[in-house]
């Protein structure tokens, strides 16, 4: 497996976020639809995050800062759009995903990793406990949702 920094708009993370949102619609009956921007995941102030096997992109992660308002702290990096698609899951990818972002968020100085899940996302939800998340209050475009659920963990 081969992690690589790409630009949030570059094609193959444009074709692993399509496949999200598929995903997303499969589980949720929509896509998501918090509003985000290319600029977000640029670097100081965030991080696209892609994975490959044998040259094909398989799965993503990124982080963007916040600054809040609370529950998001001065600090904060939100993850967005974990994703690995079927075909590449149970290899611990996701994992590595998720330890390169915290590195990489550390790096740029962010304290804390907050997110935003659902209750339909059931791997999601057993890889962050496992990685040492916990609930926190809700934030975000689906704060107000029964079925969202935020995480967060300090970094430092």
């Amino acid at each position: 497996m081969d992690l690589r920094v790409l630009p949030y708009d570059h094609p193959d993370a444009v074709k692993l976020l399509a496949e999200a949102q598929l995903e997303l619609a499969a589980r949720y009956g929509s896509e998501d639809e918090t509003p985000m921007d290319a600029a977000q995941f640029a670097a100081p102030k965030g991080l696209f995050l892609a994975a490959y096997l044998d040259d094909v992109p398989v799965a993503c992660g990124a982080w963007r800062s916040h600054e809040g308002p609370e529950p998001l702290l001065p600090g904060d990096a939100e993850i967005k759009r974990m994703f690995v698609m079927a075909s590449a899951r149970g290899r611990g990818i996701a994992r590595a995903i998720l330890a390169g972002l915290e590195r990489t968020a550390t790096e740029a100085g962010r304290l804390r990793m907050v997110l935003e899940t659902g209750d339909k996302q059931p791997e999601a939800i057993a890889l962050y406990g496992s990685a040492g998340y916990r609930e926190m209050p809700g934030f975000g475009y689906y704060k107000d949702e029964p079925e969202s659920i935020c995480f967060g963990k300090a970094l430092v």
